[in-house]
């Protein structure tokens, strides 16, 4: 029989494995009170967004990819140091309607968005894109893993249960690399409003970032 100190040393080191196992966090935003330091706005409408209950608000207006307004934007990790985990969960307060309604991450590089990981609404189907595996719930995490080269889209319904991997790719080298929260296609006569909650970025290890099945 082990004594107490035997055990509670076994516990130290299962503790310290456990920690070490665990992300780290390079930045986060819990949405309270005000944003926190370092992001910016591509076509701000002030009237369009706010802060409410801890979580950022933002109503989905008419717009693309290209014009899209109330863009949240971040300078992103440095990919070449490794792989990072973007993660943030979305949730309709509304049920979209038109035709390819949107709200989720995009990735911009050189001032151009290159890559979306979103909810949208296609052809009637709500669905995440890239991937297209069906998506009916109001709330989804979404988890955007992105190395020097690649990336990996993922997703959990309702921030439940396992990620699963909706689809993979390759990046553009890095240069300027930014990531956006954003929502556009709405539309211009009814409000739709999307929340995004609990935004983070984690510096992943090897087994980490391994995505899930």
């Amino acid at each position: 029989m082990k004594t107490p100190s035997a055990l509670f040393a076994v516990f130290a080191v299962l503790v310290s494995v456990a920690r070490a196992a665990e992300p780290a966090v390079v930045f986060a935003d819990a949405f309270d009170h005000r944003l926190a330091d370092g992001w910016t706005w591509l076509r701000e409408a002030p009237e369009f967004w706010c802060l409410r209950e801890g979580a950022l608000e933002i109503r989905v207006q008419p717009g693309d990819a290209q014009t899209v307004r109330n863009a949240l934007v971040r300078p992103s990790p440095d990919r070449r140091q490794g792989r990072f985990a973007i993660e943030v969960t979305v949730t309709n307060l509304k049920r979209p309607t038109q035709q390819f309604e949107q709200a989720g991450i995009t990735w911009y590089t050189n001032g151009e968005p290159v890559f979306k990981l979103v909810k949208e609404l296609v052809d009637g189907q709500l669905m995440i894109i890239p991937g297209r595996p069906a998506m009916t719930n109001d709330s989804v995490q979404l988890r955007l893993i992105v190395s020097a080269d690649s990336w990996v889209a993922q997703f959990r319904p309702d921030g439940k249960g396992e990620f699963q991997t909706a689809a993979k790719g390759t990046l553009p080298p890095p240069a300027n690399d930014q990531v956006s929260l954003q929502c556009y296609h709405g539309p211009a006569d009814a409000e739709h409003w999307i929340r995004f909650d609990d935004f983070r970025i984690l510096k992943l290890d090897d087994e980490a970032a391994a995505p899930r099945r």
